[in-house]
């Protein structure tokens, strides 16, 4: 690590911003399986937050990888880097006064807590999205499940390489119980209840 480099702190602040968008700011972490429907919550959770006039943006798993993270794989390490950056990424976000809307596997513990670490207190909302592997494999939307199954796949989550349920996520959203529009009301009211919107 390069050790001739120094932080420089804006003039303009994190609370400055969330003034002047009259709101607060936050990552919002939807992790689960593959085809659990993280980008579909994420992006209607992103609707219903525009449509009442707050300031976000939906950092999507595969989006990410065409461009931030185009050069990473999906071993360990390279899942690893990928949330680290994506935290980084967030906290940007967050520091901007807007919320950023996480749609990530995510599939390790350890990585989400990290990217915790990098926030203030009540910063970091985990939302698990949780569905059943059947469920999520009878979706399959992207034909990933299949591919996995047939070993085309490597180091797939859920199928050959694990996922941890998140131990205390702030919300869960069983998407193979609720309807989506149940699902994005019940994280709006979340964040009306701790006062973020």
């Amino acid at each position: 690590m390069n050790t001739n480099i120094t932080w420089h702190h804006t003039t303009v602040t994190k609370e400055d911003r969330r003034r002047l968008n009259g709101h607060s700011s936050a990552v919002l972490w939807f992790t689960g399986l593959s085809g659990s429907g993280k980008s579909t919550l994420a992006n209607a959770v992103d609707r219903g937050l525009h449509d009442l006039g707050n300031r976000s943006y939906v950092l999507d798993g595969d989006n990410i990888r065409h461009g931030l993270n185009q050069g990473l794989g999906f071993s360990p390490e390279d899942r690893k880097e990928n949330i680290r950056r994506i935290g980084e990424v967030s906290k940007l976000f967050v520091d901007s006064g807007q919320f950023a809307l996480t749609a990530f596997i995510s599939p390790y513990r350890e990585d989400r807590d990290n990217v915790r670490a990098l926030l203030d207190k009540g910063e970091f909302i985990e939302i698990y999205v949780k569905c059943s592997l059947d469920e999520c494999e009878r979706r399959d939307p992207k034909g990933l499940y299949g591919k996995a199954r047939r070993g085309e796949i490597p180091e797939f989550t859920g199928i050959s390489s694990p996922y941890e349920e998140p131990a205390n996520p702030e919300l869960t959203i069983p998407t193979d119980e609720w309807t989506i529009e149940e699902s994005v009301q019940r994280v709006i009211d979340f964040l009306r209840q701790n006062g973020h919107v």
